[in-house]
């Protein structure tokens, strides 16, 4: 299959300004970008899709563009309810740095005709109004920008001049980069239409209309059960390993429900239409083996973490399932009980007492029964003394206690 077969087997492309004219470009080298507002110091799996496309250009021989918005992240696209939250200049400028090192870890940047990092502050920054409305907001229609979506799904609750104008830098930014870079592509998500339009039109209207570009949008990833993607508990799945730890990022993956894994591997993988099929087959036929998730968790782990946070997630994986902490260190002990409820005791502290005031169990009765029945374990060995009690000096590090109730509940200890 071609490469743009190969996308759409994928799930990779929505719609495209000019398909057969595209089909026919692709066939030589040429030049895309995909732009990430800075408004966190972190890139998430939300952004992981975008990322593995440039990659996926690159691996084709085009060059691709990582556009950091250093400007544009200072306003924000328009979100579908209610205006963004403004970042200080400092914070944008931090948060395009922490994100420019990430992408360093998925494109290469080295080589001679390698991929570009870019920032648009360095052309939008320094703009003066009267430039921005004699150079491009002359070429905007007002009734033209109000049948964008993201603007008319907005109009009725309201949406400020500010977020208003977005769509225009973003089409000033692609239009700077045709012009600096001959580039003549930009991917987005399903949600961007309307801002790649904006810049093909910009294009076309400066540079002339024989001039061929190429706006391409990919459906944005959603749940079979229509939950967010990139969610875990509420809050985001982060691709820098301090906010979200390899092995947390492993979990997400590996919990994917059967419906939606195929399409996860499709999307987020490099694995070979072959490789998903073989692994689609066994999810049918065998799904308690669970080796399409299992397939999933261990490509993205890999590809966000490396080698080295692939293992250090499969070790606490597996040594979470074997109840056998000691081989791990306390950081990692965290990741792995990172969800379970914590308690705080003092040196010393009762194990039975522990049990009901930390709601364990539900009286000392339940306690007594619990410890005299085996059934409770305290650093992998299980207790049967009802007069035990929790030593720091026990506790793994000095620092954490684990008590597990039964086969599956784990619980935290802290010493004050």
């Amino acid at each position: 299959m071609t490469f743009l077969e190969e996308l759409e087997y994928r799930g990779l492309i929505k719609d495209v300004t000019d398909r057969e004219g595209l089909e026919e470009r692709v066939k030589t080298p040429m030049t895309v970008y995909c732009g990430f507002d800075p408004t966190a110091d972190s890139l998430h799996v939300g952004h992981l899709q975008q990322i593995l496309l440039l990659m996926r250009w690159q691996k084709e021989g085009h060059r691709p563009i990582a556009l950091c918005g250093g400007a544009t992240g200072m306003i924000g696209d328009p979100r579908p309810t209610t205006e963004r939250r403004l970042l200080t200049l400092e914070d944008v400028q931090h948060n395009v740095e922490c994100i420019k090192a990430q992408l360093g870890r998925f494109l290469n940047f080295n080589e001679e005709g390698g991929a570009i990092l870019a920032n648009n502050y360095d052309w939008l920054g320094h703009m003066n109004i009267l430039e921005f409305l004699r150079d491009y907001g002359k070429n905007f229609n007002v009734n033209y920008m109000l049948n964008k979506d993201t603007i008319a799904s907005r109009l009725e609750k309201g949406i400020s001049f500010t977020e208003f104008t977005y769509t225009i830098l973003q089409a000033a930014d692609w239009l700077h980069l045709y012009q600096t870079y001959n580039c003549i592509g930009q991917i987005g998500g399903s949600d961007q239409w309307g801002n790649l339009t904006s810049g093909t039109e910009l294009i076309r209207k400066i540079e002339g209309a024989d001039v061929k570009v190429f706006g391409i949008t990919s459906p944005l990833i959603t749940k079979s059960d229509g939950t967010k993607f990139g969610k875990s508990e509420g809050a985001n799945v982060w691709l820098d390993p301090e906010r979200t730890s390899p092995y947390q990022f492993y979990q997400f993956f590996i919990n994917s429900s059967d419906d939606d894994v195929i399409n996860f591997l499709k999307r987020l993988t490099f694995l070979s239409p072959e490789e998903i099929s073989a692994l689609e087959v066994s999810l049918k036929e065998e799904p308690h083996k669970r080796e399409a998730q299992k397939a999933l968790a261990r490509e993205t782990t890999r590809l966000v973490h490396g080698e080295e946070g692939l293992q250090e997630a499969l070790m606490i994986s597996e040594t979470f399932f074997s109840g056998d902490f000691s081989k791990l260190n306390v950081n990692q002990l965290k990741q792995a009980l990172s969800g379970v409820t914590s308690i705080t005791v003092e040196d010393g502290a009762s194990l039975l007492e522990t049990l009901v005031e930390g709601k364990i169990c539900s009286s000392k009765r339940e306690a007594r029964e619990m410890i005299s029945g085996n059934s409770i374990t305290v650093n992998g060995t299980k207790v049967n003394a009802l007069d035990a009690v929790l030593n720091k000096s026990e506790a793994y590090g000095e620092e954490i206690t684990v008590i597990r109730k039964g086969k599956k509940s784990y619980f935290l200890v802290n010493f004050k």
